[in-house]
């Protein structure tokens, strides 16, 4: 396992070579929140859209961490552990265009989720496996 402050190109690879789900960590007053969320990779940066308890959680604390996995038959054969900055977009266009390129990732329509708000997150390390 690697804990880096700069993810390798291979890890960066895994991250956007098929669309899986990412479960996103966030923590309020002590409680923490874990829930799965589609995501964006690109260059140190991951954008996801979201609404409710997660950006709830954003607004106030942008400490967050992100967890990915593939799996094959339930055996593991690489994980990926952001941790960085979350911030939330205010820029209808930017979160319309960041939608658009999220949505069709996980083949959804490209307007679907009109409500989530663009979140920003610049990771600042994480750690790198594969099996």
């Amino acid at each position: 396992m690697w804990i880096v402050t700069e993810l390798p190109p291979e890890a960066e690879r895994l991250l956007e070579s098929e669309p899986l789900m990412a479960h996103l960590a966030t923590s309020v007053d002590d409680r923490p929140h874990v829930a799965p969320v589609w995501y964006r990779y690109d260059a140190g940066t991951v954008e996801i859209v979201t609404t409710g308890r997660k950006l709830e959680n954003v607004r106030e604390n942008p400490r967050v961490a992100l967890s990915i996995q593939k799996d094959e038959g339930g055996d593991a054969r690489w994980m990926v552990t952001l941790r960085g900055t979350a911030t939330v977009v205010e820029d209808e266009v930017a979160t319309r265009e960041a939608r658009r390129r999220i949505n069709a990732k996980y083949g959804a329509e490209p307007d679907a989720y009109a409500d989530n708000a663009l979140v920003r997150i610049d990771v600042g390390s994480g750690t790198y496996r594969t099996y």
